[in-house]
């Protein structure tokens, strides 16, 4: 099987002219589209608001599209915020949530007027001591451990996470939180991470739902939103099923109302995907430079680990497309591998593909989230450009690719 790409052999010729490869594109109809149906799915939910996962493609122009799509931003570093700064994007707009964090991370999050999601009880203290208050709108993280499991399969073991708090400790957070201020809160939790399932979120969900009522009981804390976090993944497999946004938004519907609604509670939704929101609409663009013929069959590209980590780091699967061979046979085995002193260093392991020649443009698949975010300089590599594909077919350089004087830039001769 094989995955459609959104970009031609011609474009890629006419881009390449001024823009060397390697380079991540993105398809900026295709993410505004996507934000419009993750918007659609939650419209029965008054106050639903995406949060952007910043970390996974933090780049100013991304986040300006999704912010005009009424996406906010979820933030976790000083840098990221300052990115949202600099956007102009500020206020109940961002939701900062870290872990281990900083003091002037909280101090940022605080001036920007960020809603703070705090990951731990003792965080209370820190951000006191960072602020010197508690904001009238706090959030906390939730970590209920063990296994989390959907129809008796185990998606994943939260129980083994750093992050979050126990049941009783958000409970306790939640009484100390109203007497040092707070009016509302909100809960947060994060269980399983790049699933398809339809059923994650609505799980998820309910289980959130069922603590705000018990949190709101006990301590009287108003519970006015709830953050169900990211984790719905993408089919990186040709053969995979994709997950579907309006049956997930369907499924926590029914859980709000047979849960929230019965207890008479009106609550805000709110979601921080960056996968979802970003994997399929971006792609890493490279080239044939090498071919090898030893033990295996090698093609070597100009683009390497440096540029999208995840099939090194994780041995993850990214489908690769020979741009103007879509429909040639995949008759030849190879290897496709970088420049890296390292061997895992290869974007893919006995795959069958068309005969590939030197020159030939490789469009490796779903890299819009957690590809160029990733990038590291190893071996000296530099972190390379990216390019926004425009409704009208234009490409838009959003990115510059670095330079041999941005890698010496902070070293001291």
């Amino acid at each position: 099987m094989k995955k459609t790409t959104f970009v031609t052999l011609e474009q890629l010729r006419a881009f390449s002219q001024t823009i060397p490869t390697p380079f991540h594109l993105y398809d900026e109809q295709a993410i505004r589209e996507n934000a419009r149906r993750v918007n659609q799915a939650f419209a029965w939910n008054k106050g639903f608001k995406e949060y952007f996962a910043v970390k996974a493609t933090p780049n100013p122009s991304i986040m300006q599209i999704l912010h005009e799509e009424g996406c906010g931003m979820d933030c976790s570093s000083l840098t990221e915020l300052m990115l949202c700064d600099r956007v102009g994007i500020r206020g109940e707009d961002i939701m900062f949530s870290s872990n281990d964090t900083p003091k002037q991370d909280f101090q940022l999050a605080e001036q920007l007027g960020a809603i703070i999601n705090l990951d731990d009880i003792t965080h209370i203290q820190s951000l006191l001591d960072a602020i010197g208050y508690i904001p009238e709108k706090i959030s906390c993280r939730y970590n209920p451990g063990g296994n989390f499991e959907i129809s008796n399969t185990i998606m994943d073991t939260p129980g083994e996470a750093k992050y979050g708090m126990t049941k009783a400790q958000i409970m306790q957070a939640a009484k100390i939180l109203k007497e040092r201020g707070a009016k509302e809160m909100g809960i947060h939790a994060f269980l399983a991470s790049n699933t398809t399932t339809n059923d994650y979120y609505p799980t998820l969900a309910r289980q959130l739902f069922s603590l705000a009522v018990e949190i709101q009981r006990e301590t009287g804390l108003p519970v006015t939103f709830i953050n169900l976090s990211g984790g719905v993944g993408i089919p990186y497999r040709p053969d995979q099923e994709p997950a579907d946004i309006m049956k997930i938004g369907a499924g926590v519907q029914r859980a709000y109302e047979e849960v929230l609604t019965p207890a008479g509670m009106e609550v805000k939704l709110c979601t921080e995907m960056g996968r979802f929101m970003l994997g399929p609409y971006g792609c890493l663009v490279t080239k044939a430079i090498h071919e090898k013929h030893t033990h295996k069959e090698y093609i070597g590209v100009d683009a390497c680990a440096c540029d999208l980590m995840r099939p090194a780091m994780y041995g993850a699967y990214h489908h690769i497309t020979v741009a103007g061979k879509e429909d040639e046979i995949c008759d030849h085995m190879y290897d496709i591998v970088g420049s890296l002193c390292e061997n895992n260093d290869k974007f893919a392991i006995n795959r069958m593909l068309p005969k590939i020649d030197k020159g030939d443009f490789l469009i490796i698949h779903d890299t819009g989230a957690h590809g160029h975010a990733m990038g590291y300089n190893y071996n000296g590599k530099l972190r390379s450009a990216e390019v926004l594909l425009q409704p009208d077919g234009t490409a838009r350089l959003i990115r510059r690719a670095e330079t041999p004087e941005d890698y010496f830039a902070t070293l001291d001769f």
